[in-house]
């Protein structure tokens, strides 16, 4: 790699008088050959800096143009242009000293510095203080004072400056303690701003968990207390081996890379890694397609490993501050615990330097005693430092070892603390030395925009999930999941199917069967019996399995039901798969659970476990049921003073999929509506903000039209409102009864009654349009979805049992595409009965069940690649747009 080359050339000159023109060629040509050199591979620690000379020989050359050498001012570069790191678009931070700030001309010559640097596109961020001032502003804010701590001159009154430095000195200012505190706090608070983890779908590389934000945290700590110019210097503090700060520098080079290329790919100052630009920088990175692994997710896995190993080293070297600032190392003696292990200040220690190479077996034995000793914070750093360089030792005879084994399983029994101690395993990479096959997804991504942590994160955030279910202080979260939770035999196999099931992500097959047979192997090691250990292979193999059928398929279809529950097989598997499917659900994209998502599942598995008490051998009679829910509306609607006569003389007129599709609450409920609303003009709009099904309904009572469906569609999404779940009837005398379980923006339901008036007016207006009137959505589509080439894909199947045909439809999600469908339905002369609808991230796997305009199964295969046809078309047409 081509080494760094000399400073950038500085010319003496007399500068011209057109100086505005002259600066900017200056910049533009500094900057292009910055660019060159990036490319030719020349690293990129010389380039921040040589960008850095770059800039501070143009301001002096501003500032002799403007101000003169007896001038009693001084141009200071402070933050990230005073460490000389410097990126394409990086701020350019100065502070101008001055010594009398009632000075007129001195204060007009500096205005007209700063106007030029403006004028010449510099992103200046800029401060004018006496050095009194300096130090009033840093004794308030530690931010300034950090700032200033990184204070470099570049031209002026050299004494102005040697005051300041004084005056904010560590004997004036912010003592070591004080300011060790304030740092670390600050630190805290924008881990929290981040979601506390490095692991974000468009991380911030700079202010993340592990970003560069972290590595400045370390020196500015160690400038302050030690006076250290370089991290280097923490080596010879004893704070930090060679072999650790050459970890530290590599990762702050690669973060530097990605910056330094980000900044010139956006164009401006941009620290997030957005889909913009990932695809882009994993080629400029050298990444390529594989079988298995994009390359886009190979550069994010190397970014996410990168701030992983950062974040370890931040946490065990302000460990080491902390005990060296606060604590002066007078640690006080240790409290013994066992022959290997030690309590220090609250921390967990080894008795001896060499305990893990006499004893490779402690470093499982670390965690088992966190867990047992609540009162323990955590490791001490240098026991941390330990297990990192002895985390080899965990070969495969280690692995055979009984004691290891036992000790392991030890560790998903303990009643509490597993969470952490999972946490912690993973963190000094001591699970992915004992489980091979999870080294293989730390740091993995998936590229889309439903799996919103790496899957190494996700599975420990759906074992803490899972843990929730049996801690008192979460059980009105999800009370039948804590029900469930407790009474389950063994809840440390419901733990090694949440550990495994994704474990096979990433590698050539199925991940659920690969990982199912990984499951089976580990857990007979572990010496499970036959039937536990079948158990958790199962549900690793089946642990979509519920999900898929709560959202893809009709569960108010009785034989659906049945063929779930078929192959669930008992109760006991059941539980442990409902509790499985929904802390899967809730660790792969916390923020698209929601109210919909809970009640499809937890409907799922009451009608599932009804089917299995009934007996496999015994499934419920359609004829059965439809007696059973049509019994039962009556009883709800008789509340309201509705005679029985006048409802069975209105479901005369409905088909049988009105009551074998909707519950006994929603059939009373839109009876009681249509019986109310007598003979219709105008299309009747009702909303219950609040049903069982976790929606919020959405009632459509009219006289049949054109483009009904499209229209309505088109009104909710117009509106923002996410629709999940569609049924659509027309009864023996041409009317439409339609319900459409709906969710407001952000998954919430409509129940502020401002919204719900909204949404009736806005529902009924459009539907009173003219049967002409065009159907549109204006609303923006998401910035994200445009980067995933999602190709629209249609499919059919027969539902000979309900006679119609299963449509489903994958595609990108976009504004106004279920009006589209509609749209093509009405065009073709389609009847739909219901829809189920599924958003997966940006893609979109929605299951019509459709029928021809006589209510038969649409079997023509000229007819159904006609319809494929018309709506690939369609809504390749729209996205184009």
């Amino acid at each position: 790699m081509t080494q760094c080359a000399a400073q950038v050339p500085v010319e003496p000159r007399r500068l011209p008088s057109d100086s505005l023109h002259f600066f900017k060629e200056r910049l533009k040509t500094g900057k292009e050959r910055l660019y060159r050199r990036y490319d030719e591979g020349v690293p990129v620690t010389c380039l921040v800096r040589e960008l850095s000379e770059l800039i501070d020989a143009v301001l002096r050359d501003v500032w002799t143009l403007h101000l003169s050498e007896s001038s009693a001012a001084a141009l200071v570069a402070v933050g990230g242009y005073g460490r000389r790191e410097l990126h394409p678009a990086s701020d350019i931070d100065i502070l101008i000293l001055i010594e009398d700030a009632s000075a007129p001309s001195l204060i007009e010559s500096i205005e007209h510095l700063l106007t030029l640097l403006w004028d010449l596109g510099l992103e200046i961020g800029h401060s004018v203080r006496t050095v009194e001032e300096c130090a009033r502003a840093a004794a308030d804010d530690v931010t300034i004072m950090t700032n200033l701590l990184e204070a470099r001159w570049l031209a002026g009154s050299e004494t102005l400056f040697q005051q300041m430095r004084v005056a904010t000195g560590p004997d004036r200012l912010w003592d070591s303690e004080r300011f060790f505190a304030a740092k670390t706090q600050e630190q805290r608070a924008r881990w929290l701003k981040y979601g506390d983890t490095a692991y974000n779908l468009e991380p911030n590389i700079k202010e993340n968990p592990g970003g560069l934000r972290d590595i400045q945290t370390i020196a500015w700590v160690a400038k302050r207390h030690f006076g250290a110019e370089t991290l280097h210097e923490l080596v010879d503090h004893g704070f930090l081996t060679e072999s650790e700060h050459q970890t530290l520098i590599d990762g702050q080079t690669l973060l530097w890379r990605i910056r330094f290329a980000l900044h010139r790919l956006a164009g401006r100052h941009e620290d997030r890694l957005l889909f913009d630009h990932q695809l882009t920088l994993a080629r400029q990175f050298g990444f390529s397609d594989g079988e298995n692994n994009l390359a886009v997710e190979q550069f994010m896995q190397q970014y996410y490993r990168t701030v992983q190993e950062l974040n370890q080293l931040n946490e065990m070297l302000l460990q080491l501050f902390g005990e060296a600032i606060r604590l002066h190392d007078d640690l006080g003696p240790p409290v013994p615990i066992n022959k290997r292990f030690q309590s220090r200040c609250g921390y967990l220690e080894v008795t001896s330097p060499s305990v893990f190479q006499r004893t490779p077996i402690a470093l499982l034995e670390v965690f088992h005693i966190l867990q047992t000793h609540p009162e323990l914070q955590g490791v001490r750093a240098s026991t941390i430092r330990l297990i990192r360089e002895n985390r080899h030792r965990i070969d495969d005879a280690f692995r055979a070892d009984l004691r290891a084994r036992s000790l392991f399983m030890e560790i998903l029994r303990e009643p509490s603390g597993l969470t952490h101690a999972l946490r912690r395993m993973s963190r000094y990479g001591v699970l992915p030395a004992y489980i091979p096959a999870f080294a293989n997804i730390v740091g993995r991504m998936q590229y889309d925009l439903l799996h919103v942590y790496t899957v190494d994160e996700h599975t420990l955030m759906l074992i803490r999930n899972l843990r929730r279910f049996v801690i008192p202080e979460y059980d009105e979260e999800l009370p039948l999941c804590s029900a469930l939770a407790r009474r389950i035999p063994k809840l440390e196999l419901l733990y090694l199917a949440g550990l495994f099931h994704d474990i096979a992500k990433g590698r050539s097959g199925d991940h659920s069967l690969l990982g199912a047979r990984e499951a089976w192997d580990f857990c007979r090691h572990h010496g499970l019996s036959d039937f536990d250990s079948r158990l958790v292979s199962w549900l690793v193999e089946h642990h979509l399995v519920m999900s898929m059928t709560a959202q893809r398929k009709d569960i108010s279809d009785p034989e659906v039901i049945q063929s779930f529950a078929a192959l669930i097989g008992d109760q006991t598997r059941l539980d442990y798969l409902y509790l499985l499917t929904v802390a899967d659900a809730r660790a792969t994209n916390p923020g698209r659970w929601n109210s919909w998502l809970d009640a499809l599942l937890r409907e799922l598995y009451y009608s599932a476990r009804r089917a299995l008490l009934r007996g496999l051998d015994n499934p419920q009679a359609q004829d059965e049921l439809i007696a059973q829910k049509q019994a039962e509306s009556l009883r709800l609607v008789a509340r309201h003073g509705i005679k029985a006569d006048a409802c069975q003389a209105l479901w005369q007129r409905f088909n049988h999929d009105f009551f074998i599709y909707n519950s006994p609450d929603e059939i009373a409920w839109q009876t009681r509506r249509i019986l109310e609303a007598g003979a219709v003009d105008r299309p009747v709009v009702d909303i219950r903000p609040i049903t069982a099904r976790g929606g919020s309904e959405i009632f459509i009572y009219s006289r049949n039209r054109d483009n009904l469906f499209a229209r309505t569609t088109a009104a909710l999404d117009q509106m923002g409102l996410s629709v999940m779940d569609a049924r659509v009837m027309t009864t023996s005398d041409g009317m439409v009864v339609n319900s459409y379980q709906v969710l407001d923006q952000g998954g919430t339901l409509l129940n502020n009654p401002a919204r719900l008036s909204e949404v009736r007016e806005q529902l009924a207006a459009r539907l009173t349009e003219p049967s002409q009137a065009r159907i549109q959505v204006t609303r923006t589509p998401s910035r994200r979805h445009r980067h995933f080439p999602i190709e629209t894909r249609v499919c059919f199947s027969v539902d000979e049992p309900n006679q119609r045909t299963i449509m489903r439809l994958t595609t990108l999600d976009r504004p106004g595409l279920l009006a589209e469908v509609g749209a093509v339905f009405e065009q073709c002369g389609i009847r739909l009965q219901n829809a189920k609808i599924a958003t997966v991230g940006a893609e979109v796997d929605d299951v019509f069940f459709i029928t021809t305009a006589e209510e038969t199964p649409i079997t023509c295969e000229q007819v159904l690649s006609c319809l494929r046809r018309e709506i690939h078309d369609r809504l390749e047409a729209s996205h184009s747009v």
